[in-house]
């Protein structure tokens, strides 16, 4: 009796160890996305940021373009005790081009747009605050498009000797009309009809600060505060904006982490 109620007890010791343990899953790597499972009512942190957990423990996290090799994740439980984990980061090679004798107007916008340009950022910047605690996410994510890939997350450009700011998304070339799909579920936080840089620009809220944006769009189909499934159409794809040709450009953003939503999807289907 007395070794049954032993082996009983150790089982529960070690359910509840089990329980408490930390899961993690996803891209460890400069750009990636990381979903974590703690146990529930604990609290989080990341480098010393507080993370959003739901009520069963859940939570998610990004590395940004040039994120550190290592980060560190703290994870309180509800009884005090506390796991800290050390992260390693895979660092990125990223394709640098080089090209020179562009027209000066094209790599440094007049003043008068300048002030444009700002009100747009400012606009972007206030649509990717939303931090709701739905985590609509949990749809998973697909291409909000189909076609060749034209441009890869953290590409950048040095146009006559100066740097430009990377490339923080995925472009996916197709022709003027080509529907753009909600990649998850989430909720419409700006629907811009003329941005200069991003043509007609979409962002989508996907909950805890996850969000996606679409550049260059031809037409907006959605609305702001609208809800959208995952699948659903959005947008047309377009070349307002800064643009050579018709594509879509796709970035991710975590709070103001930029993110890869390469990592996200499968590979992209072989089109005709």
């Amino acid at each position: 009796m007395i070794r049954t109620l032993a082996a009983a007890v150790f089982c529960f010791a070690a359910m509840q160890a089990q329980a408490a343990e930390v899961m993690l899953k996803g891209s460890f790597t400069q750009g990636g996305l990381v979903f974590g499972q703690a146990v529930p009512g604990a609290t989080a942190s990341l480098d010393g940021r507080p993370l959003r957990l739901t009520s069963d423990g859940r939570f998610i996290f990004g590395f940004g373009r040039e994120a550190a090799p290592t980060a560190t994740l703290s994870v309180t439980a509800p009884d005090g005790s506390v796991e800290t984990r050390a992260l390693e980061i895979a660092q990125r090679d990223y394709d640098i081009q080089r090209i020179d004798g562009i027209q000066k107007d094209y790599v440094s916008p007049p003043e008068e747009v300048l002030a444009r340009i700002r009100a747009d950022a400012a606009a972007a910047a206030k649509a990717r605050e939303a931090d709701r605690p739905e985590t609509d996410f949990d749809s998973g994510f697909i291409w909000p498009a189909q076609g060749p890939i034209s441009g890869v997350y953290g590409s950048q450009r040095i146009l006559n000797g100066e740097p430009r700011q990377p490339h923080y998304g995925v472009d996916i070339a197709g022709p003027v009309g080509t529907p753009v799909m909600a990649p998850a579920d989430g909720v419409v936080t700006l629907a811009h009809p003329e941005m200069y840089f991003s043509g007609a620009t979409l962002i989508m809220d996907h909950g805890h600060g996850l969000s996606s944006s679409f550049l260059h769009l031809d037409k907006i189909l959605v609305t702001e505060g609208q809800r959208v499934k995952q699948g659903e159409v959005v947008a047309l794809m377009g070349k307002s904006g800064r643009v050579t040709g018709a594509h879509l450009d796709w970035r991710m953003n975590w709070h103001d982490e930029r993110i890869d939503p390469a990592l996200l999807v499968p590979p992209m289907p072989k089109t005709e």
